[in-house]
């Protein structure tokens, strides 16, 4: 049997390698229209700014490497022009030669290529780059080596685009992000993007939000803003997005969906039952929801090429789906998410409930540690786990990582403080972040607290509630207070009660929400209509800093 494989990296390769173990009877060929069938596509950024100092540690394997162990025969700068299910055949292009090559089954791993926006004056512009494969980045690094850009614009906050931005930054080089959205990374709650805007401008990055690039002027020296501003640029990297790239499939007749994805089953077998797809062109399931989704994440890819494998071996094995788990540097901070975000869920009309924590990623009183901002979001009746955020310095890619096995798992939020971590001072706590923030769901489900969103809290105050801050007096000082909120500091709390009002919702609020939490369940206990402001002063200052008054 001979199969033949189109692209090659996490998917194609993945399918390739895992094929051969299985067998040493199949023939299997790759076809990859790029010069390198193997490379760190993630590594790229990190080779820009010379983190990866060698240009050779992002090839991962080299055709004749390929040949001598796996006994693969691969084909770089090879395109497939056409595919002719009727006959079998693939029609290719390389160094200007076409040929047929006949298979038995195919795979289908083109991957996704960057979108390109219809915007004035770029087909024109000389000094636009995206970042997808090697020799893009190699165009990038030799620009910003022969021409030293002094001014940078990044078009598209997503993971690519803010690191790229973050590289370009170590370089000295003037970095300008520009985002259409209404915030930064799309995949975080907005409230939590704002933790790494933050980060990015304390850093010197000058941040748009809500703002598109809607002409390129000069030859794209300058940028104009849907905002009315514009803004000068040496060097412009297009980081907005990727779409499948399926043109391929789509001329063969092969069925596709959601933004031109291929339509695959669970055995990734497309409506011509000799052709298989993988990686980021496919259509997959979001895993929570059972919706179609595009995921395009290196770590489903890999695992779709290697089961795609055992299935044409005759292994039994289906694709159950992938829940978007991900994670992202800035600077001194890392964003993390893993399943829905509070955005998705309101878009699928699913019942949820959300909870903010603060952490230490260990111990407290050991050197070292750094606070780890956490959001989980989940069913406020079975405690279904949704999705979950975190951001912090460090400990952020554990948790996150612990909450995606557990929602693969089926675990519910119950579960969360019963899981047991490894603890020793410099690791960890003996209450972990994750069953910390297990804890606060539990408490929300079974009744003993009942919390506030940021966004909820001007309308609750409009309609009569009463804001009490816990914090200290030299917390607010310090840090600002909230607009109409009255002080009480906990440790006095018991001894004030009778100048709070018992005919009036009364929401607290801190620095964190633990504090408030306590505060919540003493002025329960003794009658009050209490509610917690989730995530407290840190979560509402961050999102709204210029409401805290000073």
């Amino acid at each position: 049997m001979r199969v033949v494989i189109i692209g090659g990296v996490a998917g194609g390769m993945s399918a390739a390698t895992r094929l051969r173990r299985l067998s040493e009877e199949i023939e299997i060929i790759v076809l990859e229209k790029g010069p390198y069938v193997s490379f760190a596509n993630c590594g790229l950024p990190y080779y820009v700014s010379g983190e990866i100092s060698e240009r050779s540690e992002l090839i991962l394997q080299t055709p004749e490497q390929l040949k001598k162990r796996f006994n693969i025969d691969v084909y770089p700068e090879t395109e497939a022009i056409e595919i002719d299910r009727e006959n079998k055949t693939i029609s290719t292009c390389a160094n200007r030669k076409e040929d047929i090559i006949r298979y038995d089954k195919l795979i289908l791993s083109p991957g996704a290529q960057p979108v390109i926006p219809t915007i004035a004056g770029l087909d024109e512009a000389t000094n636009v780059y995206t970042l997808r494969n090697v020799p893009d980045v190699d165009k990038i690094v030799a620009t910003v080596k022969n021409e030293q850009p002094k001014r940078a614009v990044v078009i598209g906050a997503g993971f690519i685009g803010l690191e790229m931005a973050e590289n370009l930054s170590q370089l000295g080089i003037d970095v300008t992000i520009v985002e259409a959205a209404p915030q930064i990374l799309p995949p975080l709650d907005e409230e939590m993007a704002a933790f790494i805007e933050k980060e990015l401008k304390q850093k010197g990055i000058t941040v748009y939000t809500g703002a598109a690039a809607t002409a390129f002027k000069e030859s794209g020296k300058k940028i104009e803003l849907s905002s009315g501003e514009t803004i000068i640029s040496d060097f412009t990297v297009l980081s907005i997005g990727v779409k499948p790239s399926s043109d391929l499939a789509v001329k063969a007749g092969l069925t596709t969906g959601l933004r031109g994805g291929i339509l695959v089953d669970q055995s990734y077998q497309t409506n011509d039952p000799e052709i298989y797809a993988v990686g980021d062109a496919i259509v997959v399931k979001q895993q929570i929801t059972d919706e179609d989704a595009l995921i395009s994440l290196a770590s489903p890819a890999n695992r779709q090429g290697r089961q795609v494998a055992d299935v044409i071996a005759g292994v039994a094995r289906k694709n159950q789906g992938s829940i978007g788990t991900a994670i992202v540097r800035v600077f001194d901070l890392a964003a993390a998410s893993t399943g829905l975000s509070e955005r998705q869920l309101r878009n699928s009309q699913l019942e949820y409930k959300a909870v903010h924590t603060t952490s230490k990623s260990h111990a407290g009183y050991f050197p070292g540690s750094h606070p780890i901002v956490m959001k989980l979001l989940f069913h406020p009746v079975t405690g279904k786990i949704y999705g979950a955020q975190a951001i912090g310095q460090d400990g952020v890619d554990k948790r996150i990582d612990i909450i995606a096995t557990a929602i693969k798992a089926g675990l519910t939020v119950m579960d969360l403080p019963e899981l047991e971590f490894t603890y020793a001072p410099p690791f960890g706590s003996a209450k972990d972040p994750v069953n910390m923030i297990g804890y606060a769901a539990a408490n929300i489900i079974e009744g003993f607290s009942e919390n506030i969103q940021y966004y909820e809290l001007k309308e609750a105050i409009q309609n009569g509630a009463f804001l009490l801050d816990v914090r200290n007096p030299g917390e607010l000082k310090n840090n600002g207070a909230l607009p109409h909120a009255e002080n009480i500091p906990l440790d006095e709390l018991r001894d004030r009660l009778a100048e709070l009002p018992k005919d009036q919702e009364i929401i607290v609020s801190c620095q964190s929400g633990q504090r408030s939490y306590l505060a919540e369940r003493i002025l329960k206990n003794n009658g009050f209509n209490v509610k917690n402001l989730d995530g407290a002063f840190q979560i509402y200052s961050a999102i709204y800093p210029q409401e805290v008054i000073k």
